[in-house]
């Protein structure tokens, strides 16, 4: 793992685990195993750092598969386990990050751009934009609701469960767009 891509993950980890705010530059170059002049030199800045570490991981998602299967592949992010790896870290660290300013406005920028250009694209409906800002604001929800709340019962439901009602009422909103959710 190259030097950027180590402080990057680490980076990743930290804001999923205590946000922006609680997440140091001290403790994401000492887990990367670097020196915070290293950090700097790689991301200018814990704003920057942040960034790019959010527009990672969306990017990833999006560059996962074809768009059609994006709307599944969130889902699947979302109703992963409490702190399992494959979580991603961006939407707890979106979750814990909302508060921020300039979280807030990276998250914007790097995830919901994308993701709603991506999904709005699925269908010719006039609304389409605010269609997918919908489905995203409700993946958010759910993953709120599941991991950080624990909420029953969909704290526990099987993710399959999950996954058919929500791709289910997602396929009214992209006007019966045939949405996929990735095999487990």
């Amino acid at each position: 793992m190259t030097t950027r891509a180590a402080i990057l993950a680490a980076a990743q980890e930290l804001f999923a685990e205590r946000g922006f705010e609680r997440a140091t530059v001290r403790d994401i170059a000492g887990r990367a195993g670097v020196n915070q002049a290293l950090l700097f030199r790689y991301f200018g800045s814990k704003d920057e750092l942040f960034r790019a570490a959010i527009a990672d991981q969306g990017r990833r998602v999006l560059d996962e598969g074809p768009v059609d299967g994006l709307l599944g592949r969130l889902l699947a992010r979302a109703l992963e386990p409490t702190g399992a790896e494959a979580q991603g870290h961006w939407l707890q660290a979106a979750l814990r990050s909302s508060g921020h300013d300039e979280g807030a406005s990276a998250i914007r920028r790097e995830l919901g751009d994308e993701y709603v250009r991506a999904l709005s694209s699925l269908t010719d409906d006039p609304d389409s934009e605010l269609c997918a800002d919908l489905l995203l604001a409700w993946l958010l929800g759910i993953g709120l609701m599941r991991s950080v709340h624990r909420r029953e019962p969909l704290a526990s439901a099987d993710p399959a469960t999950v996954a058919h009602h929500v791709l289910r009422a997602a396929q009214v909103l992209l006007a019966d767009v045939d949405v996929n959710f990735p095999p487990p």
